[in-house]
Formats: structure tokens, sequence, C-alpha cells
């Protein structure tokens, strides 16, 4: 525990908080005062060997094994230990849109030509489709217009660029032959390309925006080069030690791309929030006349608690995220868990002890015009005055306010959990294999994005059998008589003792007609077909069927989810305040918040409205981890907000402030540190809007506006009213000293 000062608070100061027992928060960051350069050199030697921990480990990081049907066939891939089928398909049309295969011996020919120059690459391609071979009407559209080439793109992994390559070229070739006629290209490479490139990209562009906005903002909320360093130094440390462990730890939990985006927006946050809540009391309990040894006490054993507790909070509520049993919530729960603890710890040793060695130095470098009235830490008068009115006025206030929370809700009711098509997520003019699949997508439907069916035989042998491929030109006749659900061309392929045959599904890919086509295929296609043959099992999986599987298992887990959430959340609030008011009081605060932004969220994008102002085309959905992913991070990082105000109301009423009093400067100490977190985050989140993916948009924009209504509407009014109405019932159990 740091030594008491004998200075004394000036006049008319608000009266310090009661001192706690020493405890291990306080024996830690004492501990780190008193050792500074200890702490600090510890603190680098961590950050040091977690990012070099990931060169301990090589091969192969874990794969996430998708839910449902869809992962079990992925899994019977995988269990062939051979080359998985990768197929592309190339669509054939005249450039003036008059020419049709039956009569146009300009299209036939562009045809054969390609079919010649793929063929002349027999490593590299095989199985080619087309409408010059047998049956080759199944390769035309039903205009006639548009002709489809198909190819499988051959193995082995180590050769499979140059193959790739080989491919590529031999259908530029074809169209530098044939100017005439248009050769776009969609399939499971290239798309899944131009989705990695798009992620890289929307990465790139957030992190080079997302800074330079974070470091203004810094400036603006400390009037101080050295105080704004401090949250960024702490959140980069942080974020570089928890991408290193989390190479390490990535050979047994998967982890992906779009983790490590979320990963990184919750380490700024928890970082820059810890950092605020720091610095903004040491200044207050420095201008209160305190040293600086003295302010850092008090500090810990006020902010420091308030840190651990919501820290504390918001791990446990991501643990949550593990009831789904889907694999790639459990890297994303791994990173998050992993972001937090670190910054919990960096804000219990080596910010304090930063702190300590600048002392009265943290304010230097002011920035002029701001930097004096920033420095200086007062209450903010606004937020008083509006806490003042709404304690004067609870149940107009509150109820005014709650309604408008409500009616933003209300979309919800109607939520559509579907997850964008490759089309539906990058705009046009992005990517040209998105394009193409746009366009192959109007001429053959389900084409580029076709169902997944895997056979394999029960006792390890080959399911490329007589009875196989019989039941293959049933699927035929199943598609010919399914009402134009399933579509063609079908194709099949061995890879390893298995085989993978594709049925082009009608709908756009993740729409209810697609799932429609999906129960067809699966309930009766391939139960009169493959299910009539001995000894061979199959599932299946592909474009339509993994994000359905996906939102079953997540839709079906969401209460679990939710429930043990709010229980958690509870027993936390109940233990850290030592009332069953305030738990029931913040969960019902936190759903309305999280209800409103989500009402927004479907408002927006599953409606379609503000389209063209936010540059996105709707697909009639929400993604489906969404909302459940938006419930447990909202509800763990309002936390942060709420823990930190209704600590600083506690320490005013256990002072002796009467009630209401102690609400209305809770409110106004704290209102400068959460609205300039919140204002970093919501900053943050908003460059998420300007990029080109549409989930980054609704991650984006949902986040955003979440943020903004908790730190405004439910913190600053809805809060206050309640706590109001509530009276003395919120401190049943922490009546203030005599």
């Amino acid at each position: 525990m740091l030594p008491e000062s004998k200075s004394t608070p000036r006049a008319g100061m608000p009266p310090g908080p009661p001192m706690a027992r020493t405890g291990v928060i306080a024996a830690v960051a004492g501990w780190s005062v008193r050792h500074r350069t200890l702490a600090i050199a510890g603190w680098v030697a961590l950050v040091l060997a977690a990012v070099l921990s990931s060169a301990l480990v090589s091969g192969d990081n874990a794969r996430a094994v998708d839910p449902g049907e869809a992962g079990r066939a992925q899994q019977m891939v995988n269990a062939q230990r051979s080359d998985d089928s990768v197929r592309e398909n190339v669509l054939i049309q005249s450039r003036d849109g008059t020419g049709r295969f039956s009569d146009d011996p300009k299209l036939r020919a562009a045809a054969k030509d390609l079919v010649t120059l793929l063929r002349r690459t027999p490593e590299a391609v095989r199985d080619i489709g087309s409408p010059l071979a047998a049956h080759g009407e199944r390769w035309v559209s039903r205009d006639s217009r548009s002709g489809l080439v198909t190819f499988e793109v051959a193995g082995p992994d180590e050769r499979f660029d140059d193959n790739y390559a080989a491919a590529i070229a031999a259908v530029e070739q074809a169209q530098r032959r044939h100017p005439g006629v248009r050769f776009s290209q969609a399939g499971d490479r290239s798309l899944s390309g131009a989705v990695d490139e798009g992620i890289k990209n929307d990465l790139g562009r957030a992190e080079t925006t997302s800074l330079p906005l974070t470091i203004v903002i810094l400036l603006a909320v400390f009037g101080s080069l050295i105080a704004a360093g401090i949250p960024l130094l702490l959140s980069a440390t942080v974020v570089a030690a928890t991408f290193g462990l989390l190479g390490f730890i990535g050979q047994w939990v998967p982890f992906n791309g779009a983790a490590s985006a979320i990963v990184l927006l919750i380490g700024m946050a928890v970082g820059i929030d810890y950092s605020l809540f720091y610095l903004r009391r040491v200044r207050e309990e420095r201008a209160a006349g305190h040293d600086v040894r003295e302010a850092l006490r008090r500090t810990v054993e006020t902010s420091g608690h308030a840190i651990v507790a919501s820290g504390l909070t918001v791990m446990l509520c991501l643990v949550g995220l593990l009831f789904t049993g889907v694999d790639v919530f459990k890297g994303l729960t791994a990173g998050t868990v992993l972001v937090v603890g670190l910054a919990v710890l960096g804000s219990l040793t080596v910010l304090p002890a930063l702190l300590a060695v600048l002392g009265h130095r943290v304010d230097w470098v002011r920035i002029p015009w701001l930097g004096r009235r920033r420095i200086a830490a007062g209450e903010s008068r606004i937020w008083g005055q509006v806490a003042r009115a709404v304690v004067a006025r609870p149940v107009l206030s509150g109820a005014a306010m709650s309604m408008v929370l409500l009616v933003l809700a209300l979309p919800v009711l109607g939520i559509r959990l579907q997850d964008a098509a490759v089309t539906a997520s990058l705009p046009p003019g992005i990517s040209p294999a998105v394009d193409a699949a746009t366009a192959m997508q109007r001429e053959f439907p389900g084409a580029a994005t076709a169902a997944r069916v895997v056979l394999a035989r029960g006792d390890g042998g080959s399911a490329d059998t007589q009875q196989v491929r019989a039941a293959i030109e049933g699927l035929h006749r199943q598609a010919a008589f399914s009402g134009g659900l399933l579509l063609e061309p079908i194709t099949a392929v061995p890879v390893g003792h298995a085989m993978v045959v594709r049925v082009p599904l009608a709908g756009a890919v993740t729409d209810p007609v697609a799932d429609r086509a999906l129960a067809m295929l699966r309930g009766r296609a391939l139960p009169a077909t493959f299910g009539q043959v001995t000894g061979v099992s199959y599932a299946v999986t592909g474009k339509t069927a993994t994000p359905h599987d996906f939102a079953v298992q997540v839709n079906d887990r969401t209460p679990i989810v939710v429930a043990f959430v709010l229980a958690l959340a509870f027993v936390l609030l109940a233990v850290t305040f030592r009332s069953w008011t305030i738990p029931l009081m913040s969960i019902l605060l936190n759903l309305l918040s999280v209800g409103a932004s989500c009402g927004v969220l479907v408002w927006v994008f599953q409606d379609g409205h503000l389209e063209s102002l936010l540059g996105f085309g709707s697909y009639g959905g929400v993604v489906s981890w969404l909302p459940l992913f938006m419930f447990v991070i909202l509800f763990g990082l309002s936390m942060d907000y709420h823990i930190f105000i209704l600590s600083r109301i506690k320490e005013r009423r256990l002072g002796g402030a009467s009630a209401r009093e102690a609400i209305v400067g809770g409110i106004a100490a704290s209102a400068g540190v959460v609205s300039g977190a919140a204002f970093i985050m919501i900053g943050v989140f908003t460059v998420f809007v300007t990029l080109s993916a549409i989930e980054y948009k609704m991650l984006g924009l949902g986040m955003a506006v979440a943020i903004l209504i908790d730190a405004t509407v439910v913190r600053g009014v809805l809060l206050p009213a309640a706590m109001a109405l509530l009276g003395e019932r919120v401190w049943m159990r922490n009546r203030p000293a005599g």
C-alpha cells in the first residue's frame, strides 16, 4: 500500500473517498509505484516475451470446424488427406448481347477455343465442362445468350498456385483472341481471393484512418501531448502482446482475420478507457491538493477497483460466446479475454508506474487554447445540469427517454438473420470476380456458389463407384423435377476416396429461396438418390449450407448465452456494489441500449434506408452473428462506463451527500471521461462504416450507435432517473456513515 500523504483537501472540494482496506489491487499498484523501474521493465519484458512466443511453435494453425452438417461435410473432405475440390467458372457472352449459343458461331468458337487452351494444360486443370460436351445444354442459359465453361484446378498444394495461374492465363488468352466476346470468371479460388483482398484492404484503411483520428481525439480530451500518449502506449503494448500470444495458442485454438479486427478494436477501447479513468482521477486528486503519490494511492483505491471490476465483467461476459459451440467464437473469445486481461494488468502495473515517473510532467506540451481547460479536470456543468433536471422529474424524463429507445428497438421484432452472399457483401466495381459472380448469378443461378455434397464410404474405399455414378444421374432427374430449386450444371469429381458433387441452388445464395432449395436437396433429392446406395454416407456444405447451419446453431444457443451473461452481470454487480437493485437496474438499462442499437441496424441495413449515404445495397437481412456478438460485447464494454459512474456516485453517498446530490455530483464528475472515451470509440467504429464490406459497415454502425446511446441517453438520463426513483433502496447495504 502506498504511504499516506499529510496533505489535506482544499476547502470547498467534495470529500475524498473512504479509504478501503488494503487488498490485492492496492498492493500490486503500490508495489509498482514504489518499484517503478522494475514495473516498467517487467511490463516491457512481458510484452516482448508475448510477441516472441509465436516463434516457439511451428506448423499450421488450428482450423475452425463449421457447425452442423456443413462442418461434418468439410471434415469428411479433410479426412481424405488429399487436395480439396476447387472449381472455377467462366461465363461467355456476346458483348453486344445479341448472340445465341444455338446459332452464333462466334460464341461457340470462343467456348471451343477456351476449352482447347485449358486442355493444353492437363496437369493444371481437369474435369472441363462446356456447352460443347455431352449434355451441353446444361451449360447454356435458358435464353441461350450465355454459356458456361467449368473446370477443376488441380493440385497438389505445392503446385496449386502455378496451376491456377496457368488456368487464368488460358482464360486471358482466349479473351484476347475473341475481343467481341466477354469472358467473366468466378469460382472457389477467385471469390475467396476477392474476399481476402477486400478484408485486407478494409483493415489497412481502418488502421491508417483510425489511428490519426484517435490521436486527434485524445489530444482534444487531454489537452496535453504527454498525457494523450499514455493511452496509446498502453493500448499498443497490450494489442502487440495479445497478438503475440494468439500466434502461440493459434496452434490449438482457431483464430481468423475477422477476429483480428475485433480484438484490435477492443484492445484500443479498453486500453484507452482504463487510461482515461486513471488520468482523470489523478488530476482530480492533485487539484484537491494531494501530492502525486497520494493522488495515485487514492486513484488505485477508487478507479483501480472500478477498472478491475469492469475488466472482470467484460472478460466473463465474453466467455458466454463459448456456449454457442461455434469454433470461430473460440478464437474470438480467447483474443478478447486476453486483450482485456492484459489491459487490466497494465493498468495496475505499468500505468501507475509511468504516472509516478512522470509526476506533474504528465501535463507537459499542452495544446494551445485547450490544454488549460482540459488539464483542470473540473466537473461537467452541462451534464451536471442535465442530471439535476432529471432527478427533479425522474418519472417524466425516464419515461420519455425509455419510449424513444423502445421505438428505436421496434424493428428488431422483424429481424431476419442472414449472412451476405459474396455478391452482396462487396459493392460493384470493387472486384472483377465479384462482378463476374453477379453476372453469372443472373444467367446460371448458384453456379459460382453451388452446394457441395460430399460422399464417402464407411469402409474407407473409393466412393467413385458405378452405383454412385448412377445416383448422380438420378440427381440430374431430381433437379429437373424440383420446380426450379435445384439447377444445372451438376458436376462430380473424386477427392481422394471421396466424391464431391456440386449442385447449384436457386435464390440469392443465402436468401429464403436458397434455404428452401437447400432443404429440398437435403430432405428429398439426396435421400432419393445417394440414400439408396449401401455403405455410402453424405453431407452438404457450401456457400448456402454453411451460413444456414451457423445461423441455426447460434439461434438455438442464443437463450443460453443471454441467460449466462445476464446472470453473471447480476452477480458481479451485486458483489461489487452490495446491492440487489443496482444489478437489476443496470441489466434493464443495458437491454434497452442494445435493443435500440439493433433496431437501428435492422432499419438501416435490412430495410434498406440510407443506402446511398452509407454506400451499400441491402440484401434484406442482418449478419447472423452480429446481434449476439453486439449483445455480449456491448454488455461487457458498457460496464466500463456503468461501474465507473456508479463508483463515483457511491463515493459521494458514502461521504455523506444526499442521494440526489450524490447522483448529480457523480454524473458531473464522470461525464468528461465517459464522453471522451465514448467519443474515441465512436470515431473508431465510424471508420468501419466507410469500409467496403457490408459486414464491417454493420459492425461499425451498430457499435457506434450503441456506444452513443449508452454514453448519452442511458448514462446521462436513464441512469440518474432510475436511481432517483429508487432513492435509498439503491443503497440497501451501503448507508452513509453516521
